[in-house]
């Protein structure tokens, strides 16, 4: 019997199966997949050992991961129902899924982790917002549950009210993320940079930029001062940014993902 059940292997469920894989053994994981073809290239590519149900997948693992898209939940739900018992521990990846709703589905007794992670963690740098009622959990399986997610890069504990706008934060974010990049690279391309070498400069500068926000622990406000020379040519360009609405856009793309992710439940 394996320790963890990936039912999925998409975007999400695969790069967090492979990110798990740095820290567990392969035997310790098994998956399925809606079809063979997937099922037969995941196992190629990891050497994860796979079966053919949903029920088979719950009945042989204590952790049952759902990487399935929202809309599948229903029929998925129904197939695990009696696979899964009370020792299980079931963590769904769904947006907007609640654990009130997962219970209902499962039985009142389940057990149930919702987390967000983000496909950074295929290469071991994703954020995940973890939400659970740590009073049906054993210690040792919270800590279970936190290895699994540090495994793929960082964590952290967070009310359930607060994973609609976990996935505003760092669930959907690296999207928001992608195209700042690309336009930065745009900007380094128009003015004669190769466009392979403008990618490596805008994207390291995105990195080093997290980075100090996250190891200084200074406000970015400040961070942002520091660059801003007067009269130079940082603060020129911070305010054509302000003056182009970057602030408001990301506030609104902020409010349409958390209504979505809302609206999904």
């Amino acid at each position: 019997m394996a320790e963890i059940g990936f039912i999925g292997a998409g975007n999400m469920g695969y790069a967090l199966l492979k990110g798990v894989l740095k820290e567990f053994p392969v035997r310790s994981i098994i998956f399925t997949a809606k079809t063979e073809e997937t099922r037969r290239r995941v196992f190629l590519e990891t050497q994860v050992e796979y079966v053919q149900s949903n029920a088979e997948c719950a009945n042989d693992c204590k952790y049952v991961i759902l990487a399935v898209k929202p809309q599948c939940y229903p029929s998925v739900l129904k197939q695990i129902r009696y696979a899964v018992t009370p020792e299980h521990v079931v963590i769904s990846l769904a947006p907007g899924v609640t654990i009130e709703a997962l219970k209902e589905a499962l039985g009142s007794d389940r057990r149930v982790v919702r987390a967000m992670p983000n496909t950074p963690a295929l290469i071991g740098e994703g954020m995940t917002g973890l939400s659970f009622h740590r009073e049906e959990f054993e210690p040792g399986e919270i800590e279970m549950v936190h290895r699994i997610f540090g495994a793929v890069g960082k964590y952290e504990d967070v009310e359930e009210g607060l994973m609609s706008t976990v996935i505003c934060a760092s669930g959907s974010s690296p999207a928001f993320v992608y195209p700042f990049i690309e336009a930065l690279a745009d900007g380094a391309v128009k003015y004669g940079m190769p466009r392979g070498q403008a990618y490596r400069f805008a994207a390291q500068a995105v990195a080093g930029a997290a980075k100090m926000v996250l190891e200084t622990g200074e406000h970015p406000a400040m961070l942002k001062d520091r660059v801003c020379s007067p009269g130079g040519t940082t603060i020129a360009g911070v305010a054509a940014l302000e003056d182009a609405g970057l602030r408001s856009a990301v506030l609104k793309a902020c409010d349409a993902c958390y209504k979505r992710a809302e609206d999904m439940g």
